[in-house]
């Protein structure tokens, strides 16, 4: 004869059992749902400028990120007259000022329109400053001049000399001047005054 299942323990069961059917659905939404993320400035994209001594030119493109506002963030060249245009801001001046500069005067200017704004800065492409390399080298062209490079580099990111590359009468165009640059003093560590750093429109010739 079975005797009687006490109530008590069924109402027991039934505990275990919806909050076993629970936590299954809890698991399936957890699959099936994006997770969400939270949203922060990106402090890795970009091109690799220091934001504390790089100074912004005509046609660079900037990245300006406004902390919870979407509307007001972006790309922006930095047009010819050294300006960019910003909502609710109208033009600011970009030229000559840093990443973190331009980030501090973009914050002063929305103080008044926006509750305690937080201004982000990226230099995305650098455009205004560049170098050039033609001749015997395994890539030619125009280079952006990011960091501080000397023409030993330069002539390494080109990809190095060519087979039949004159090493010992490599020239910098500066303007009007003539820098002569022997590649093979240098590697041999001879005459290291003349692996100058190069500055913007400075040309390599490579014979």
């Amino acid at each position: 004869m079975r005797l009687p299942i006490p109530i008590s323990i069924c109402f027991l069961l039934l505990l275990t059992g919806l909050g076993a059917w629970a936590q299954e659905k809890g698991k399936e939404k957890e699959v099936n749902e994006p997770r969400k993320t939270i949203d922060v400035p990106p402090a890795t994209l970009g091109t690799a400028v220091d934001p504390k001594t790089y100074k912004i030119g005509p046609e660079d493109v900037v990245a300006v990120r406004v902390w919870r506002e979407p509307d007001l963030s972006g790309p922006l060249l930095v047009r010819p007259d050294g300006k960019i245009t910003l909502p609710l801001i109208g033009e600011m001046q970009a030229e000559g000022l840093t990443p973190d500069e331009l980030g501090k005067a973009i914050t002063e200017a929305l103080k008044d329109k926006l509750t305690r704004p937080e201004v982000f800065i990226l230099v995305q492409q650098v455009n205004s400053k560049k170098y050039y390399i033609s001749g015997e080298v395994n890539r030619t062209g125009s280079f952006p001049l990011i960091t501080p490079v000397t023409v030993f580099e330069a002539l390494s990111i080109a990809g190095g000399l060519r087979e039949y590359a004159n090493k010992k009468n490599i020239v910098v165009v500066r303007g009007n001047e003539r820098l002569k640059f022997n590649y093979k003093e240098v590697v041999d560590g001879k005459n290291l005054k003349q692996n100058i750093m190069l500055q913007n429109g400075d040309h390599i010739i490579v014979q």
